[in-house]
């Protein structure tokens, strides 16, 4: 059973794990991702309607702390996907 083929078969199964935690892990991202593209204003609004930002008469740059973390956020999680996307292909070849 300690033979060469129980090596082999061992050493097969921990990139394949590791292969399958990357893969769940970019699920994960890629789920974040489009639920923060999706909550970035279009024509009409975006977060800072939904919360009440646009009603404020102060808000001369156009754009509240909500929305630049949001941006924020968006940029940091597309380069987590962009990371993934390559760490993923990498491991699979």
């Amino acid at each position: 059973m300690n033979g060469p083929s129980h090596r082999r078969a061992t050493k097969e199964r921990v990139p394949g794990l590791l292969t399958g935690i990357v893969a769940v892990l970019q699920l994960l991202i890629s789920l974040g991702l489009i639920f923060l593209i999706l909550l970035h204003a279009g024509r009409g609004g975006g977060v800072s309607d939904m919360f009440g930002g646009g009603m404020s008469s102060g808000n001369i740059t156009g754009s509240t702390v909500v929305e630049r973390n949001l941006d924020r956020l968006t940029v940091v999680m597309a380069v987590l996907f962009s990371v993934f996307t390559l760490l993923l292909t990498w491991m699979m070849v």
